[in-house]
């Protein structure tokens, strides 16, 4: 009886992992194309992460009518119970599992639940400073726990992480300015509108001008000087168990120089790249990594 009871837990586990991957891979995700470089059970645990994290992130996108404030206060109650050993949603039975597993420390996913509050809270951000916070909470602190499931060993990796994230959330800031700006919502800081211009009626109005070219040119060199400063910091000993952030960091540097290639003109279009560009920096990041080229 006790072997049945657990090939029947084994067996719902497995279910819920599979859940996580049709999430992920439904998305159309960056990170799906990159997680291909990993053994399984890392990228089981990494589909499991991203799942909890895109509801958790759908809870402030969305636009049905519901109360966000009172659903993010039951995915911190289910947090409670990953970490308790004790959770009921699929999602969080493959998150404890894979918590559990790797030793993630609850305190980034708390970070990930205050960043999605910071998007029901505000709609605009006045500094970068600001900003940057916020960035920390739903990209870097989902890096540190990506950086704990790939295992690392120099404490300097953890820079490399929170830099990749800030970096990735700017570059998902410049692409999504459209999108943004339907919802009501800004997030180039405030302080550079003025500084370059701009005002907030034009950006929710999608008015393309010189002065918005000129922020978005700016913002767009911050973005490179966090990939930079990742590229920096990530210690010779660490690299080849983080082939598949270099992916990312390839995928999402990518689309980067597409916005800055097409002028910046983010309100025609969604810049996105197509799965044979990614699956093809996917094989860029493995060859570097085991070939050296």
């Amino acid at each position: 009886m006790e072997r049945l009871k657990s090939e029947n837990g084994a067996d719902r586990l497995a279910r819920d992992y599979d859940r996580c991957a049709r999430i992920t891979r439904r998305s159309a995700s960056n990170f799906y194309y990159a997680f291909i470089l990993l053994p399984a059970a890392q990228r089981r645990a990494l589909y499991a992460v991203y799942a909890f994290c895109r509801f958790i992130d759908n809870i402030a996108d969305d636009e049905l009518p519901r109360e966000p404030a009172v659903m993010l206060e039951r995915w911190r109650r289910e947090l409670d119970a990953v970490y308790a050993g004790v959770p009921k949603h699929p999602i969080s039975r493959a998150l404890a599992d894979s918590a559990a597993r790797f030793n993630i420390p609850r305190r980034l996913f708390d970070e990930v639940i205050a960043g999605v509050e910071m998007d029901l809270a505000r709609r605009r951000y006045a500094t970068f400073e600001e900003l940057r916070l916020y960035c920390y909470r739903v990209a870097s602190a989902v890096g540190l726990v990506c950086i704990d499931i790939f295992g690392y060993r120099n404490p300097r990796t953890e820079v490399y992480a929170e830099n990749l994230g800030i970096a990735f959330q700017i570059t998902n800031i410049l692409r999504d300015v459209r999108e943004d700006a339907a919802r009501g919502r800004i997030y180039l800081p405030l302080e550079d509108l003025a500084r370059f211009n701009v005002t907030e009626e034009q950006i929710l109005n999608c008015v393309y001008t010189p002065e918005f070219r000129a922020l978005m040119e700016f913002e767009a060199g911050r973005a490179r000087s966090f990939y930079a400063a990742a590229e920096e910091s990530l210690p010779p000993e660490d690299r080849g168990s983080l082939l598949t952030a270099e992916a990312m960091r390839l995928i999402y540097g990518d689309i980067l120089r597409r916005i800055v290639a097409a002028d910046y003109r983010v309100f025609d279009y969604r810049c996105s790249l197509s799965a044979s560009r990614k699956l093809f920096l996917v094989g860029r990041a493995w060859a570097s990594g085991h070939l050296g080229i």
